[in-house]
């Protein structure tokens, strides 16, 4: 449906510039648009590269596993059905750090890898468990401590102060995942 309305939106404006007699104005912002989406992927791509090598170098170091310690007993409240030191654990942590860095795309991959994790607990395979919403209500608020993503996009722009969103994204993330945590324990309690 979404292909079907960009169709249409696209359509309709390549016809109305001919119409009007202005399609040169569309060949032009084509190719300007296509050279700034070039632009801002190859932004982007160092901003995720350095995320990432920093989370896998501290996936392989150990911390991780430090953080998943200093983490348990938040992580343990909020998943209490993951057995203490299971690799769903780990897998977690990672995808909370993942979001808390603003590193949506990367989040995703590793919010995937926590949810094989968490399967492997599931005695009922067609059926989500209450950790697997939780994880999901998590990464769908995405608490946020570092907006690195948005903070790429509003360089790559030309923000003349790109990080003054810090405090803004902080609250209302925080705003948002207490709201999601407190549907979650609601929804546990009225569908057990």
């Amino acid at each position: 449906m979404i292909n079907l309305i960009w169709l249409v939106m696209i359509a309709g404006g390549i016809l109305y510039a001919g119409y009007t007699g202005k399609i040169d104005v569309v060949t032009q912002s084509s190719i300007n648009s296509a050279k700034t989406a070039v632009d801002l992927a190859l932004n982007l791509t160092g901003v995720m590269c350095l995320w990432l090598g920093i989370l896998k170098i501290a996936e392989l170091s150990g911390i991780v596993k430090l953080i998943s310690l200093l983490m348990s007993p938040i992580i343990r409240l909020l998943f209490p059905g993951v057995p203490k030191k299971h690799a769903a654990l780990g897998a977690i942590v990672m995808t909370i750090s993942a979001n808390m860095l603003g590193l949506g795309n990367a989040a995703t991959p590793l919010g995937i890898k926590a949810m094989q994790e968490l399967q492997t607990l599931n005695p009922k395979k067609d059926t989500a468990t209450a950790e697997m919403c939780t994880l999901l209500a998590l990464c769908t608020t995405g608490f946020t401590l570092i907006p690195a993503t948005i903070i790429a996009l509003r360089s790559a722009a030309g923000s003349v102060n790109p990080t003054e969103i810090l405090a803004p994204t902080i609250l209302v993330s925080l705003i948002s995942t207490v709201a999601v945590l407190i549907v979650d324990r609601i929804c546990r309690i009225l569908y057990r």
